[in-house]
């Protein structure tokens, strides 16, 4: 799958065919689990999936800026971002699949 998007969709097909529900059953759970995960990032609170990873949300602060192209200073406004931080296990599997690419 290098260099393929994983969309909705794609994970409401694999929900379909490894857990059995129906298709419109599928997409609901991908939804819930998906809007249940917005929900908590939005409050401010990290989710955490154990052996996958945890999503955090940050503040940053405001601060200046320089435009790449001009030079000109500018402000960049506080703001809330998302951070993804992987579990050791996803790390590990990432390195496993990435060594075994390579002999």
């Amino acid at each position: 799958m290098a260099g393929k998007t994983i969309t909705r969709a794609d994970l409401c097909e694999a929900v379909y065919q490894k857990v059995g529900l129906s298709r419109t059953e599928s997409a609901d759970l991908v939804e819930m689990v998906l809007g249940e995960i917005s929900d908590c990032l939005v409050e401010g609170e990290s989710v955490k999936l154990s052996s996958f990873g945890t999503f955090l949300v940050r503040s940053k602060g405001e601060r200046i800026g320089r435009n790449p192209k001009t030079g000109e200073e500018v402000p960049i406004s506080p703001r809330r971002v998302m951070v993804f931080k992987p579990s050791n296990v996803l790390k590990q599997k990432i390195n496993e699949s990435l060594a075994g690419d390579d002999g």
